[in-house]
């Protein structure tokens, strides 16, 4: 007979550095985390060839998984792109296809009817949880996150509110956390990202015991150009040359977007990357501590590609990869995002993979792996044969990009081949601008008038793959 002290002690035993149990998760459900980085280029970190920036858990999370070399966005702004991963549709489809502001603060609202990831898994038993910024309506809205499957939000809700590291408040699910210590130059000392990263961890240690859905959406290297001062930051200092930006200070009235001066933007925009890179460290050690790393799919990519907003300067960091664009551009620097997949046990380790996937791939993903129905209305395909390495993996005969700003864009993938067409609201039936990514992917050769069957292909992709919105009217500039 085991005596009640072995008992107690056997249960000690069990218990992690914070004191919670480990997850017994023989028969549980994979815990998935996705973690979205803002504005981070394709180039941008050491697994994609970084060769200024410092990533060593990003690094690790590629040596232990799965790194895609085609893997896109939504589109290239923040929140179509968050509505394609949201809803598994392409911006042809999805519901919201453009950053269009409301006051007195957030972004048109997704509609009621619009189903998400979010409530699909949290119907299948899951805790469902977002840190970091949303973006797809305000608090008490039709887009507000807890009306679309999400059990705790903490963040940022607006966009706009967003370019601020130092904002005077955040939103704790409907509530404002008023930021008292912020707001003026002198009086910047909660860095929001550290405070979401506090509250995504504990979101973790709460739920280590149950599945649960974790969307980090992190609103690094986005501008503006600020972090704490302390030894990441200092590591950089001194190490590039600088071209002192002059922006919108901290003060009275300069609180709502924006982006703060920066004497040191290169130092600056590289800590910022390190420091993301340390979320995503903390959140892979947090994981082995307690215990549930091996049933934990985590996804890390970029919501599109990297800004010039701020100061920053993605020539400098060679961010886009060698691409040609950045956001806004849906050329491959402007879409074409770091993707990497890790599941212990599950994924082979060290694998590169070249398959042509997008944003509205996630949400048949997330359903396969949680063994539920697939959502009843998506463009995109289950990456599980993929990522377990079997056979059978599904290919898309295209993949299609709208963008709503900058005179109106499509874009076409479909094999080897990518189209390009400008300025849609003054001629939507334009040319399209054709390359062979195979040959060139820096899309510098146009060979739309050597291909002109292969270009008219690709035009009449982009009118079967657009269905007008009433929101956001394509034909009319919106």
């Amino acid at each position: 007979m085991i005596k009640p002290v072995i008992i107690v002690l056997l249960q000690l035993m069990l218990l992690t550095p914070s004191g919670v149990l480990f997850a017994q998760h023989a028969s549980q459900k994979p815990n998935i985390i996705f973690i979205l980085a803002d504005d981070l280029g394709y180039g941008d970190t050491e697994p994609y060839g970084q060769a200024k920036i410092k990533t060593p858990f990003l690094s690790r999370l590629a040596e232990e998984g799965m790194l895609f070399t085609q893997f896109y966005a939504g589109t290239s702004v923040c929140a179509p792109s968050r509505s394609a991963l949201m809803t598994g549709q392409h911006t042809g489809h999805t519901f919201i296809r453009g950053n269009k502001e409301i006051k007195p603060e957030g972004q048109y609202p997704i509609a009621d009817t619009v189903f998400t990831i979010a409530e699909a898994l949290k119907k299948a038993g899951y805790a469902t949880g977002l840190f970091g910024k949303w973006g797809l309506g305000p608090a008490e809205s039709s887009g507000d996150p807890m009306a679309h499957g999400i059990d705790r939000f903490y963040g940022y809700n607006c966009q706009r509110q967003s370019h601020r590291y130092y904002p005077t408040h955040l939103w704790d699910n409907d509530k404002k956390v008023a930021l008292s210590e912020n707001g003026n130059l002198e009086y910047t000392k909660s860095y929001a990202p550290d405070l979401i990263q506090e509250q995504a961890l504990q979101f973790i240690e709460q739920h280590a015991q149950q599945p649960f859905l974790l969307f980090l959406t992190y609103t690094l290297p986005h501008a503006e150009l600020l972090v704490p001062d302390d030894s990441i930051y200092r590591q950089y200092l001194g190490k590039f040359e600088e071209q002192p930006y002059k922006g919108n200070d901290y003060g009275d009235g300069a609180t709502d977007g924006g982006y703060t001066s920066q004497l040191h933007p290169h130092a600056t925009f590289a800590a910022m990357v390190t420091r993301l890179d340390k979320y995503v460290g903390e959140v892979m050690d947090r994981l082995e501590r307690l215990g549930i790393d091996d049933n934990t799919f985590v996804i890390f990519t970029s919501d599109n590609g990297p800004h010039t907003e701020g100061g920053a300067d993605p020539t400098f960091f060679r961010s886009s990869g060698g691409l040609r664009g950045v956001k806004r551009d849906l050329y491959e620097g402007g879409i074409r995002e770091p993707f990497i997949a890790r599941w212990p046990g599950k994924i082979k380790a060290g694998m590169q993979n070249n398959y042509v996937g997008a944003f509205w791939d996630i949400f048949p993903t997330f359903t396969s792996i949680a063994g539920v129905a697939a959502p009843p209305h998506t463009d995109g395909i289950s990456l599980l044969p993929t990522l377990l390495g079997k056979k059978g993996q599904k290919e898309h005969s295209w993949l299609y990009w709208e963008f709503h700003e900058g005179g109106g864009r499509q874009a076409v993938r479909k094999g080897k081949w990518k189209a390009v067409r400008l300025n849609v609201f003054k001629d939507p039936n334009g040319p399209v601008e054709l390359y062979d990514l195979d040959k060139d992917r820096t899309e510098t050769k146009n060979l739309a008038a050597q291909y002109p069957r292969i270009a008219k292909q690709m035009a009449d992709i982009m009118q079967q793959a657009h269905v007008e919105s009433a929101v956001f009217p394509f034909a009319k500039g919106e």
